[in-house]
């Protein structure tokens, strides 16, 4: 019988994935700004998450790197921390006691379980992740645009039970609407290379409030891009629209 591997999504690329009885806390956003809105319910407060035993943050945007909102609900500054460099000096500021960087294809362990940063692009510096434990192997991929090495995951790994991917292929407008965001199909073509056994879309509810999406941001909000994107070009792989704080069970 297989690890049981559960899927929470929090809101936005902060997901709660238990692996059997490890709890793996993805991209904390929990707070809004003026130019950062979740566009969603945020289905759990800090202190409601309960035990979490490692932190995984893919780059240090705001929306994927709320560390003050942990440190403000007194989260345990002893969990593990694991991202790029870049990260680790943010989280050591703030008070984090087990930081642990790692760039693309170099590992950590926390008890049973393997993260590896994997390969990533973005605005700023970015990794994504493979998150293992009792035989099971989650991608994570932040917020990433789709780069190459991604295809070589199943070579490296073997078979990926699910795949998180963003999908809003965001552009920045005074950028020349540079894209920094993978889109549905691009995100689609990622999970016909990958062939997870579930894949969940993320990073689409956001956006810059009214005026902020006429003049800084431009994104894909709506999900079912990417489902029907993966039904066209990879039918045989189940895609699951996640509300937040719905938990999910991989098979």
């Amino acid at each position: 019988m297989s690890t049981p591997l559960n899927v929470t999504r929090i809101g936005h690329a902060c997901q709660l994935i238990e692996i059997g009885g490890t709890r793996v806390l993805t991209d904390p956003w929990f707070t809004q700004t003026a130019t950062y809105y979740q566009g969603e319910p945020v289905a759990s407060g800090v202190k409601e998450l309960g035990r979490v035993d490692a932190v995984v943050v893919s780059h240090e945007h705001y929306d994927h790197c709320d560390l003050d909102a942990l440190v403000a609900a007194s989260f345990d500054l002893d969990v593990p921390l694991i991202g790029p460099g870049t990260v680790a000096t943010i989280a050591r500021d703030k008070g984090f006691r087990d930081i642990r960087a790692i760039e693309a294809w170099e590992a950590t362990a926390v008890g049973d379980l393997t993260v590896t940063a994997t390969p990533g692009r973005h605005g700023v510096h970015e990794v994504t992740f493979m998150i293992e434990a009792g035989g099971r192997a989650v991608f994570f991929g932040g917020d990433s645009l789709r780069v190459p090495e991604l295809d070589t995951i199943p070579d490296r790994f073997g078979h990926v039970d699910l795949a998180i991917l963003p999908t809003n292929g965001l552009c920045i407008r005074p950028m020349n609407l540079r894209q920094v965001v993978m889109d549905a199909e691009e995100a689609a073509g990622l999970t016909a290379v990958l062939k997870p056994t579930l894949a969940v879309p993320h990073h689409y509810a956001f956006h810059s409030g009214r005026l902020g999406d006429r003049m800084i941001t431009k994104g894909d909000r709506d999900p079912r891009h990417y489902a029907d994107a993966v039904a066209r070009i990879a039918p045989e792989i189940e895609v699951r629209l996640v509300l937040p704080g719905t938990p999910v069970t991989v098979p």
